[in-house]
């Protein structure tokens, strides 16, 4: 069973940075894509980041240049470096793999960002 456990959310300022984690317990491929979603307050899920085997990363228009998507295949671990944190960057954060067809995620962790 794939199980999916996120970690380094919590309150910053903003302008300042925090590193997400997700550890991917089960039997996944490198060429699995992984990645985060975030839902803020009254919102719907939206992607905000993914990374494939190839290297080809997405983001969001609102994060890219901000935010860093990078994983650890060894560790089965995906990570979500972010930096220059605003107010509206304010989500929950859940990450997620994709194995033949069928997506699992993590459940959630919440980034506060002050102003």
């Amino acid at each position: 069973q794939v199980q999916l456990v996120e970690s380094g959310g919590g309150l910053v300022q903003a302008g300042g940075t925090r590193r997400l984690s997700c550890v991917v317990s089960g039997s996944i491929l490198s060429t699995n894509p992984m990645g985060w979603f975030r839902q803020p307050p009254g919102n719907q899920r939206k992607l905000v980041a993914s990374i494939n085997s190839g290297g080809g990363n997405y983001y969001a228009d609102s994060v890219r240049d901000r935010f860093t998507i990078s994983r650890d295949n060894a560790k089965n671990t995906v990570y979500l470096q972010m930096n220059s944190l605003k107010p509206e960057d304010t989500a929950v954060y859940y990450c997620f793999v994709d194995i033949l067809g069928s997506r699992y995620w993590g459940q959630g962790t919440q980034v506060t960002v002050s102003s």
